[in-house]
């Protein structure tokens, strides 16, 4: 939380110049231990519709904000579900319309599933493209994850993305480029992210649409960014809210899918993901399955449980802090009431002085 200038002192002044949240007294002294709603767009396919939900949950969850979150889950009609996903969100999610009545204090957005190259086909563009609209006008700041992230940079800034020649997929190093955003105050200025996509948009182009690049990284391009105006808009290429068996998850489905002759080659290795030891048990793992193959005989057991032990996660507590910082700049800039249009004003003498 905040700390208040209670008085005088000159650190205080400094601190802020630093970039740390420090509030007048007079302003402190009005504000009250309060909720915050929070949607969640989830747009997810049904078998990582609950996982993505306990993700971003949890880094609600665990951030060191003392208020009380409300978390509203909804989706897209127009994502068709099969029964037991349907079912889930039928007794568990909200409508757009009951998120628009209540208000939200803030919004994330996950990414989707796609196919096709053209994100402006898929079903989830006109519906998406309205509550992104929405929340610009009424929420004090949106989330976007991945694919979200792809769509608000096409629809919002004319910017496309662009097609890797290799998936970018496994755990990269970062580098904090303005270490005096509320969002990256406190935050390594060195951390991993995971990655796992087959597009990207690149530095230029968020350039190009004046947004503020936080976060990048040699290999694997633009991890985190704001919009023009610092706060409203947080676009996320990577997946900060992966769980540590997330890529090993990944890596299996496409083990799973080469086995069934869905796909012709056997998947990479995520990067920087495994270790030594692990790639020497999958490589073996993957001897035994072209062999299997070749012969005819039963396809070998996937060693998860043998592997998951051995994994690293490098990234959630660096995740925690941006998302701690997300809540608490929206804590500190929200409107009480929550379903009044909200309007974000930047000081020019003070840029990051977000009211």
């Amino acid at each position: 939380m905040p700390l208040v200038a209670h008085t005088g002192l000159p650190t205080f002044d400094r601190l802020r110049l630093e970039g740390e949240t420090v509030l007048p007294k007079d302003f402190a002294l009005q504000q009250e231990i309060r909720e915050l709603h929070i949607g969640l767009l989830n747009m997810m396919p049904d078998a990582a519709l609950e996982a993505t939900e306990r993700q971003f949950f949890r880094l609600i969850g665990e951030s060191n904000q003392i208020a009380q979150f409300y978390l509203h889950p909804f989706t897209l009609d127009e994502l068709k579900r099969n029964k037991a996903g349907q079912a889930h969100v039928d007794e568990h999610y909200e409508t757009f319309d009951q998120i628009k009545e209540g208000g939200l204090d803030a919004l994330i957005i996950t990414g989707a599933n796609v196919t096709g190259p053209e994100l402006s086909t898929q079903p989830f563009w006109d519906p998406l493209i309205e509550v992104v609209d929405w929340a610009y006008d009424n929420v004090t700041s949106t989330l976007c994850s991945c694919l979200a992230t792809h769509a608000v940079m096409e629809f919002r800034y004319k910017q496309k993305r662009r097609h890797l020649d290799n998936k970018r997929w496994g755990v990269f190093s970062h580098s904090v480029i303005d270490r005096k955003h509320p969002l990256t105050i406190g935050v390594n200025t060195r951390f991993d992210v995971p990655h796992s996509r087959f597009n990207q948009v690149d530095r230029e182009q968020f350039e190009q649409a004046n947004l503020h690049v936080l976060v990048e990284s040699e290999e694997a391009g633009i991890h985190l960014a704001v919009s023009e105006d610092l706060f409203r808009l947080v676009l996320f290429q990577g997946h900060p809210e992966y769980d540590v068996i997330s890529l090993l998850k990944e890596y299996k489905r496409e083990v799973v899918r080469f086995s069934k002759g869905e796909i012709e080659e056997y998947p990479p290795f995520p990067q920087y993901y495994f270790s030594k030891q692990t790639e020497a048990i999958l490589s073996e793992h993957m001897e035994q399955v072209v062999s299997a193959i070749e012969s005819g005989s039963e396809i070998p057991e996937f060693p998860e449980k043998l592997i998951t032990p051995g994994l690293d996660n490098t990234w959630h507590d660096t995740a925690e802090a941006v998302i701690n910082n997300w809540i608490g700049t929206v804590y500190q800039i929200t409107n009480i009431d929550r379903t009044k249009p909200f309007r974000i004003t930047v000081d020019p003498n003070d840029p990051l002085g977000l009211r």
